[in-house]
């Protein structure tokens, strides 16, 4: 949690009309550990916090992304790690399964407790949001601009969401199965209503978002399947999800800034 000596801003600009260099980034947080890990110096953290991105050909998202995010991780004074899981090759994106990988490579680093799920392109406008895990899986992103500052829906879980270990594995992680753009979040969404959990969020001053806009990649269209998977996430939840996550690591390289993972996920 933030302390005096670190005092959250509260709600912050961020624009996105000149790029950033790798560089100025990481002469602005000196305090940053290889694989991009910080601990906070003048206290323990409550917990120990992965941040897991899923990632394909967005590098200059990355950068804003590394530019706002790790002061504001820092301000709010966390023992945390970032995670970009790249998806090797030119299949169909597979967010979710990406998701499950970070988790389980972050795993191997770290004894982390709490896990951000977060897109690259989400930017906060308020520090006082912090990523961190709560008594029930929260949504963090509950008010972005493209959806003019309101959650798009009651069941909405999108964007970057926490769980901790405990509420990630009574779901069995997220499903493997979703190929290409939308349907893993409402899977989500259903796994933890069917055991027994709900949704906390933040107000929506606080849970303000920038999206960095962008086109569709030609490897992320709709799901078409995408309906028929929700309407059967109760049969498919206990055999699809972390229990049987399979994947092959190609390279796992700790940068100044994160960790970059390299993973084959296969195909649909």
């Amino acid at each position: 949690m933030a302390s005096d000596r670190c005092p959250n801003v509260g709600p912050l600009r961020v624009e996105f009309s000149s790029p950033v260099k790798e560089e100025l980034i990481k002469k602005q947080n000196p305090a940053l550990q290889p694989g991009g890990r910080f601990r906070p110096r003048d206290c323990v953290a409550q917990q120990k916090v992965a941040i897991i991105i899923p990632f394909r050909n967005r590098e200059e998202h990355l950068k804003y992304w590394l530019n706002y995010l790790h002061p504001i991780l820092q301000r709010q004074q966390l023992d945390y790690g970032v995670y970009v899981v790249n998806q090797d090759g030119e299949g169909t994106f597979n967010r979710a399964k990406l998701l499950n990988v970070g988790y389980a490579e972050a795993l191997k680093d770290y004894d982390y407790d709490c896990f951000v799920f977060s897109d690259v392109d989400l930017i906060p406008m308020d520090d006082r949001n912090t990523y961190r895990c709560f008594s029930q899986p929260r949504h963090l992103s509950v008010a972005v601009d493209k959806f003019g500052f309101r959650l798009p829906y009651t069941r909405c879980f999108g964007g970057v969401s926490s769980m901790t270990k405990e509420q990630f594995l009574k779901i069995n992680g997220f499903p493997n199965n979703y190929w290409g753009w939308g349907g893993e979040d409402d899977d989500i969404f259903n796994r933890l209503s069917y055991k027994g959990m709900s949704i906390s969020r933040p107000s929506v001053e606080i849970g303000k978002y920038r999206m960095i806009r962008h086109n569709r990649h030609k490897k992320n269209e709709p799901n078409l399947e995408r309906f028929n998977r929700i309407a059967h996430t109760l049969e498919t939840m206990s055999s699809d999800g972390i229990s049987s996550l399979s994947y092959s690591l190609v390279k796992k390289e700790k940068l100044d800034l994160y960790t970059r993972i390299h993973v084959d996920v296969g195909g649909a």
